[in-house]
């Protein structure tokens, strides 16, 4: 069967932000704050970030904390949360610049990944 499709490659990077689904932002913490991994997002679209999805996690630990794990009845709030987003490099890089005062003491990985483009041939 000849290809019928072309695939293009280009690099990009991913970004992963570890936090608690606790973390709140604005001057109210406890009712009307909104949540933090949402802002991250939210802002990320904003500055045009390719992708962006926050990723509960079921078991495990950040920042040298201790271990935690949902429970059966009930959700663990300081249980970390990922925030992952894709896009450029510089474009990751200018995002952590401009929003600093959201990413703190968060922990923050860096990966290079490429990005695939599947195109019907003409």
């Amino acid at each position: 069967m000849p290809d019928r499709f072309t695939v293009q490659h280009r690099e990009v990077g991913m970004l992963r932000i570890y936090l608690k689904p606790s973390d709140k932002i604005g001057s109210r913490r406890f009712w009307g704050a909104k949540p933090l991994y949402r802002e991250l997002i939210r802002t990320a679209k904003a500055d045009d970030i390719i992708n962006a999805v926050a990723q509960h996690t079921h078991y495990g630990f950040s920042n040298r904390g201790p271990i935690r794990e949902n429970g059966s009845e009930i959700a663990d709030p300081h249980l970390t949360i990922c925030v992952e987003l894709v896009g450029d490099r510089d474009q990751l890089d200018l995002f952590c610049r401009r929003h600093g005062d959201l990413l703190g003491d968060k922990v923050i990985v860096y990966k290079q990944l490429e990005h695939w483009t599947i195109r019907r041939k003409t």
